[in-house]
């Protein structure tokens, strides 16, 4: 029997290293223990969230696991010696989720995003994968809710009574929300899966897969929508490369410490050799 997993902790975010397969039985396994839990896809904006956010930190530590959802989380982990196997991006696991929730029969339910998305995206999920059950759609107003509209939606949500849950909130509220509610919801699964549902409904394009593989799909998307990407992604970037600036000065700093730390070889003098003993006869 192997031995569990243990998170590699990069940029403050305890990651479970899992390629996309061992995600997505990690998350079969969750469904299959029929208790409410959650678990994190994160990539560099959440990192910076989770430094920022105290409610973040405490979330992170109650999730079932946290994925690296992001190329410069993958590649800080190589830097650390400690590697993640590979990025594992919501916007790949909503597709594997849902293609092994038809074939066991599990139950989904698509909330959030502008109005009608989750339905859209409900609809092209059922053509992708025949025999998929759509437990229901919500979508919420982006204003706060009244108290009367967040017990409905939970309301809601518990009749249809979803197998798996996928949040499209956003980040940090997706989580936060998800984290608030998740024990009175009574959902075996449930992952905020941010702009997924949008890239599901065709409702915004995704990089093709050879800038998704060079870890470029953020500079994709901020072609696509400069203006509300822009302000993030320059954030995003400060944030990047005091943590990388960070690593190599702790990698620095380990080197150093291992190198005082090791015996220093025996001094000789110049031009003086020990002689080799010789057997002579007695």
């Amino acid at each position: 029997m192997s031995e569990p997993r243990k998170p590699i902790r990069v940029w403050g975010l305890p990651l479970m290293p899992l390629t996309r397969r061992q995600a997505v039985d990690a998350a079969m396994a969750l469904v299959e223990r029929r208790k409410p839990s959650f678990f994190v896809t994160a990539n560099t904006h959440y990192a910076m969230l989770t430094r920022d956010l105290a409610e973040l930190r405490e979330i992170n530590a109650r999730a079932d696991f946290l994925l690296a959802d992001g190329a410069p989380l993958v590649w800080a982990s190589h830097l650390g010696g400690n590697p993640v196997p590979e990025r594992v991006a919501g916007s790949d696991l909503i597709y594997d989720l849902s293609e092994t929730a038809a074939a066991r029969g599990y139950r989904l339910f698509l909330l959030g995003g502008p109005e009608g998305v989750a339905d859209e995206a409900a609809r092209r999920l059922v053509l992708k994968y025949p025999g998929l059950v759509i437990a229901g759609t919500a979508c919420p107003p982006h204003r706060p809710p009244t108290s009367e509209e967040h017990e409905a939606l939970l309301e809601t949500i518990r009749r249809a009574a979803p197998d798996i849950l996928f949040v499209a909130f956003g980040q940090p509220k997706g989580e936060l929300w998800l984290a608030e509610n998740l024990d009175r919801l009574g959902v075996p699964l449930a992952v905020q899966v941010g702009a997924s549902i949008d890239f599901v409904a065709g409702r915004v394009r995704r990089a093709p897969r050879w800038i998704q593989k060079i870890g470029m799909e953020w500079a994709y998307r901020l072609s696509l929508e400069p203006r509300r990407l822009g302000p993030r992604y320059a954030r995003n970037g400060l944030f990047l490369v005091s943590a990388v600036a960070r690593d190599l000065a702790d990698s620095l700093r380990s080197r150093r410490d291992r190198a005082a730390s090791s015996p220093s070889p025996l001094p000789t003098s110049q031009g003086y050799s020990v002689p080799q003993a010789t057997n002579t006869p007695s």
